[in-house]
């Protein structure tokens, strides 16, 4: 579905203070779509209009007042028609998905079903999440006045993208655009694909005026143009037996896409291959449809899937829980993978790890005497009830590709003895540079203070993959490692030759010597592959581990809740740098509980998003953060496949944060307990305020 676009009426715009131009699709001189898929992604609206938020025109003014004032009096006329796709639930009518539609299946799932003791069936909702970064979207397109040079400054997680949308939307090799990243004010997947639209506009206005060009997002704007994590609806039927073994599970995953492919299809890949969570499930069949509608494109988002697929996997685990009258951490750790096992797309996983994180979480957090001690609390408390839960996690790590993975360096040694290190990761908040300085420090056996990192840029590391999955710092790691173990080859003749001067004394001889003091490094990338026609692969190289127990306090009469303890347990392999991935850790717990129980997006009927600032659109604020944070790694353990035995740990942490979710069903279970609803309930995600208030059913609910 789309809205013909009947045409742009610039006059009264042209007519405002300070304004250069308007800039249009005519203006681009080369590429307005790009095919990363059968769908393009597109600079400028052309003919057709696909969501409230795509770009059509763009104002070039000398101050971003006169650029608004000058943007509203744009004059564009549409011509409606219907059907308007909006919902999961619109696209499955009208059979709006992106292709190809994926399938995983192991066992005899029919078989299965005829055989157990019980069978419950189910749906759950998982509403979306916008970025919400600190920085918003952020261009500086520079036209260098010769060859068609042009210099970008940008936010975001992909440089070599930004660099190859706008040499093809301005008609020039990739060698007349450098891109320049110094870091980047929060991404979360959110500054990759889009970013490239929006740095191709910024280049398009510089190479028509002639002039250097700014563009910022305002944060309603970001909100409304950019997409966010992908909306998830799961249909589920789970076959199990009296004494709480799950032997067959068939699930469907819709999640919204919205107008273009992007990374959909892909998150719904990921979806299906980390959805088992922790859990041996003998017989299973699942299915993801990638839905086509008419908002803004979804994109990557922390976690990439699997938020959406585990939290389905805990929600019908907790209810054979309930159909069972086992508690769900028994039914949990029946469920379990408990020895070396293969996954649903047969490959092989040492569970040990997992096994070790939920004794330590169920021992950290005292979690039966907490259980008895909330259960007591609720006895003696009508209106205020308390929850806990605990949950395990396996996360897979891996980009599924080979490509996707390699990475480069590029490493200088000054004759005063300092280094330049730059490499092909961004510095987003999650501390990569710090690692990659301790990496360097390492191999050249001099300290960090020597070391100096400038800025991540296509001249210096070309053709680098995307900041994304985890996995910065593993790839760039062993590219810095590479470069740094090349110059200390070099240089250990002269170290031999003088093994007790200093390293500025070895620096000096070998600029004498004539010996080259710079070095690149490379690492070729993980072998990870996956056949979706046969359903099995390699598509992760390792997993990560973890648990985390949570409990919370609701109050029945207003829905509000507080978070009153958790505790984290994760492995972590040996980290380099264990402040950093703590850190990492609690970040991501919060977003997910941003995720679960607060962020909710809402449309009007045409697909204007409203929750577009922090008036309307909650995220976790300081009074949202667990009383009492617990964050423990494992003892160290080794991981051949990762730099110096670690495991990247930026996006794990964000499924522990439906710990709380669970933990807030608990106190709603309790209070429907009290008062006399046995039949099963649903709660959807975000399990906000309103939904928690409505579930404690009492004669208030009853008025509404």
């Amino acid at each position: 579905s789309h809205v013909p676009l009947r045409s742009i009426d610039p006059s009264e715009a042209l007519k405002g203070p300070g304004v250069f131009d308007i800039i249009t699709a005519q203006d681009v001189p080369a590429a307005n779509e790009f095919y990363y898929s059968d769908e393009p992604e597109i600079i400028f609206a052309r003919n057709k209009v696909l969501c409230v938020g795509q770009i059509i025109c763009a104002v070039v003014a000398d101050s971003e007042v006169h650029a608004k004032q000058a943007a509203a009096k744009v004059k564009i006329e549409y011509e409606m028609l219907e059907p308007v796709i909006l919902t999961i639930e619109e696209a499955i009518k009208h059979n709006s998905f992106f292709e190809p539609k994926r399938k995983l299946e192991q066992g005899n799932v029919d078989q299965a079903f005829e055989t157990v003791d019980n069978i419950i069936e189910g749906e759950i909702c998982i509403g979306g999440q916008k970025h919400f970064y600190m920085e918003t979207q952020s261009v500086l397109a520079v036209p260098k006045g010769e060859d068609k040079e042009m210099d970008v400054y940008v936010s975001t997680q992909h440089p070599a993208i930004i660099q190859e949308m706008v040499a093809a939307s301005l008609g020039v090799p990739a060698n007349r655009i450098m891109c320049h990243v110094k870091r980047v004010g929060g991404a979360f997947g959110g500054k990759l694909l889009r970013t490239g639209l929006l740095a191709s506009v910024a280049a398009v206005a510089a190479n028509k005026t002639s002039r250097a060009v700014r563009f910022i997002l305002s944060r309603g704007d970001d909100m409304l143009i950019m997409g966010g994590r992908h909306p998830f609806i799961a249909k589920y039927k789970v076959g199990f037996m009296k004494d709480g073994r799950i032997r067959a599970v068939d699930v469907k995953y819709y999640i919204n896409g919205g107008c273009t492919s992007d990374e959909s299809v892909v998150v719904a890949e990921v979806s299906l291959l980390k959805m088992d969570n922790a859990y041996k499930i003998p017989n299973l069949r699942c299915w993801a449809y990638a839905c086509k509608t008419n908002l803004p494109s979804n994109a990557a988002f922390r976690g990439f899937g699997f938020p959406q697929s585990g939290l389905v996997t805990e929600t019908w685990i907790t209810e054979v829980a309930d159909k069972t009258g086992l508690s769900p951490e028994k039914i949990r750790e029946i469920n379990m993978y408990k020895k070396n096992e293969q996954t649903h797309f047969k490959q092989k996983l040492d569970p040990q790890n997992l096994i070790q994180c939920w004794n330590e979480c169920m021992e950290k957090s005292a979690y039966y005497s907490r259980r008895r001690a909330v259960n007591e609390f609720n006895k003696q408390n009508y209106w205020k009830k308390r929850g806990v839960a605990i949950v395990p996690m396996k996360f897979p790590f891996g980009m599924g590709a080979r490509h996707l993975s390699q990475a480069a360096a590029l490493v200088h040694i000054y004759t005063d003895g300092s280094a330049l290190l730059t490499h092909g990761g961004i510095e987003m908040g999650q501390g990569i540079h710090t690692k990659m300085i301790q990496v360097a420090s390492r191999e050249l056996n001099i300290p960090m203070s020597c070391i100096h990192f400038c800025e991540t840029s296509t001249t210096t590391v070309p053709n680098a993959c995307a900041s994304v999955g985890s996995a910065g710092t593993d790839v760039n790691g062993m590219a810095v490692k590479d470069a740094c173990q090349t110059l200390l080859k070099r240089l250990q003749p002269i170290i031999d030759k003088n093994p007790k001067g200093t390293w500025n004394d070895w620096i000096k001889e070998a600029f004498e010597q004539s010996v080259s003091l710079s070095a690149t490094g490379y690492f070729r990338g993980y072998n990870e592959y996956m056949d979706w026609e046969k359903g099995e692969g390699q598509p992760f190289t390792y997993f990560l581990y973890g648990a985390a127990c949570s409990e919370v306090e609701i109050n029945c009469l207003t829905g509000d809740h507080k978070n009153l303890r958790t505790d984290i347990v994760m492995d972590v392999g040996c980290s380099i740098n264990p402040a950093v991935d703590i850190g990492q850790i609690e970040g991501a717990f919060v977003q997910g509980i941003g995720l679960y129980t607060m962020e909710e997006l809402k449309y009007s009927p045409e697909g204007v998003l409203y929750t577009r600032g922090p008036d309307q659109y909650k995220i976790p604020a300081v009074c949202d953060i667990p009383e009492q944070f617990s964050v423990s790694l494992l003892s160290p353990s080794q991981n051949p496949y990762a730099i110096y035995a670690s495991k990247g740990i930026g996006e794990a942490g964000l499924f522990l944060g439906c710990s709380v979710f669970f933990a807030l069903r608990d106190a709603v279970t309790s209070v429907r307990n009290e008062r006399g609803l046995k039949k099963p309930f649903a709660l959807n995600s975000p399990l906000t305020a309103e939904q928690i208030r409505a579930s404690c059913a009492d004669g208030f609910t009853e008025m509404v």
